[in-house]
C-alpha cells in the first residue's frame, strides 16, 4: 500500500521568481514543460503568470521584490528563513528538479542547499556576470547543474566553466514590434498618431517606485511645461506598485498631468510611445524588442551605487547598450538622473526624428538575433535533467 501511495504522488518541480520579469519567464518554462508532460506540477514563489500557467504559490512573487545591497540588509533575516522553510519544504516534497529563475542572490543559496541534498538544480537567466562580479561562476558552479541564458553570447561563459548550458533565446523577441505596430498600439489605447507620447518605466519594485516615482513625475511635469499636448503612459506590474505611484501623484499635487496608467502592458505602452523613460533591467529589452526609442535612467542607494560602481566590468549598464556593445542609448545613473536631465534628454530624443528611426532600426535587429522557440529549448532542458534525476524516462 505504502509503494502505491508513493507511485501516485505528482511530479512535482519546484520553481522561484522574483519580479515581473521572472514571472514572464518562468511562466513561459512551465508551459513548455507541461505540454510535453501535462500531469507535472509546480509549486513555490510565484506571481500571477506563473500561477495563471499551473503553479501553485507557496510565497507571492513580491516576497523577493527588493535590490540592492543596502536594500536588502532590513529584510535580511526575513529573506534567510524564507529560504530555509523553502528548502525544507521542497525536500519533503521530493522534487527531482528545481529551477531559480532569476534573482540570483536568493536562488543560487537556495540551489546550492538543494543540490547538496542530491537534487539536480537548473537556473534560468544567467546573471550578469560579463557585467560586474565575474568571481559569481564559481558560486553558481556550486550551485546550478545546468544554466539556462537568453543571450548567446552568455552560453560560452558556463560551458568554459564547466557547468552545462542552453542558451534559449528570449520570448519577448518571437513577439517583437514590426512596422505599423504603433498605429495599432496607439488606436487600442485611444491616443492620436500626432501627440507625443511618452512612456515612464519606474521599476516592477515596489524599492524601484520609492526611488523613481517623484521623479518621473517631476520629469512628466518638465515635458508637459514644454510639450502641452504630451501624453504620458505608465505601466505598473503589480497593485503595491501602483498604489506608490498614486499616493505620489497626489503627494505632489500632479492629478492634473494626462498620465494613464496601466496594470502591466508595459509592452502596450512602449509600442504606443515615441519616446521611452525606461528603469534600467528587463525592461530596457523590452524597450527596444518594442522599437521604442528610449532614454534609460536608474537610482540606487548611494552606498549600494558606490559598491556597484567598483565592481562594473562595463562603461554602460543597459541590456540596450550592452547588446550594441556600446552607447545607442543615452543613460542617466545616480546623481545624473535628475528630472531636468531625464526631460531633457526625452525632448532631445523625441526633437530628432533621424536617431529615433537609427534606433528603430537597430532594435529590429535585436529581434531577429533573440528570436528563437524559448519554451521548447527550456523545457528540452529540464527534462534532461528529469531525466538525470531519475524523474522520467
Amino acid at each position: 500500500m505504502a509503494d502505491s501511495t508513493v507511485s501516485a504522488r505528482p511530479l512535482t518541480l519546484g520553481i522561484v521568481a522574483g519580479e515581473a520579469s521572472g514571472d514572464a519567464l518562468a511562466a513561459t518554462l512551465i508551459e513548455g514543460v507541461r505540454a510535453r508532460h501535462p500531469g507535472v506540477r509546480f509549486v513555490g514563489v510565484a506571481g500571477p503568470r506563473m500561477q495563471a500557467a499551473g503553479c501553485e504559490a507557496w510565497y507571492p512573487l513580491e516576497s523577493l521584490s527588493v535590490r540592492g545591497f543596502v536594500e536588502v540588509l532590513g529584510r535580511l533575516p526575513e529573506l534567510v528563513a524564507m529560504r530555509r522553510a523553502l528548502a525544507r519544504r521542497l525536500v519533503a516534497e521530493r522534487i527531482p528538479v528545481f529551477i531559480g529563475v532569476d534573482a540570483p542572490d536568493f536562488n543560487l543559496g537556495l540551489e546550492a542547499r538543494l543540490k547538496r541534498r542530491g537534487l539536480r538544480t537548473v537556473h534560468f537567466v544567467s546573471p550578469s556576470v560579463w557585467m560586474w562580479r565575474p568571481e559569481r561562476v564559481a558560486r553558481i558552479a556550486a550551485a546550478v547543474d545546468h544554466m539556462l541564458t537568453l543571450f548567446p553570447f552568455e552560453a560560452p561563459i558556463y560551458a568554459d566553466a564547466g557547468i552545462a548550458v542552453t542558451y534559449v533565446g528570449h520570448p519577448m523577441a518571437r513577439h517583437a514590434a514590426v512596422p505599423g505596430t504603433r498605429r495599432l498600439a496607439r488606436e487600442a489605447l485611444k491616443l492620436g498618431l500626432a501627440q507625443p507620447v511618452f512612456a515612464l518605466l519606474p521599476g516592477s519594485r515596489a524599492s524601484e517606485l520609492d526611488l523613481h516615482g517623484d521623479l518621473l513625475l517631476e520629469t512628466a511635469a518638465l515635458l508637459h511645461a514644454a510639450r502641452p499636448d504630451a501624453r504620458f503612459l505608465v505601466p505598473l506590474a503589480t497593485r503595491p506598485t501602483r498604489d506608490r505611484f498614486e499616493s505620489a501623484i497626489y503627494r505632489r499635487g500632479l492629478g492634473e498631468l494626462p498620465l494613464t496608467l496601466l496594470y502591466g502592458h508595459a509592452t502596450d505602452a512602449l509600442r504606443a510611445a515615441d519616446v521611452g523613460l525606461v528603469a534600467s533591467g528587463t525592461a530596457t529589452l523590452e524597450a527596444a524588442l518594442a522599437r521604442c526609442p528610449h532614454v534609460v535612467f536608474y537610482r540606487l542607494h548611494a552606498l549600494t551605487a558606490r559598491i556597484v560602481r567598483r565592481k562594473m566590468l562595463l562603461p554602460w549598464v543597459s541590456l540596450t547598450n550592452v547588446i550594441a556593445g556600446g552607447f545607442v542609448v543615452p543613460e542617466l545613473l545616480q546623481e545624473d538622473a535628475t528630472a531636468a536631465n531625464l526631460a531633457q534628454a526625452a525632448l532631445n530624443l523625441y526633437d530628432d526624428t533621424v536617431t529615433r528611426r537609427r534606433q528603430e532600426a537597430l532594435f529590429a535587429g535585436y529581434a531577429a538575433a533573440l528570436r528563437a522557440d524559448t519554451a521548447a529549448l527550456a523545457a528540452e532542458a529540464v527534462t534532461g535533467e528529469m531525466r538525470r534525476a531519475g524523474a522520467c524516462a
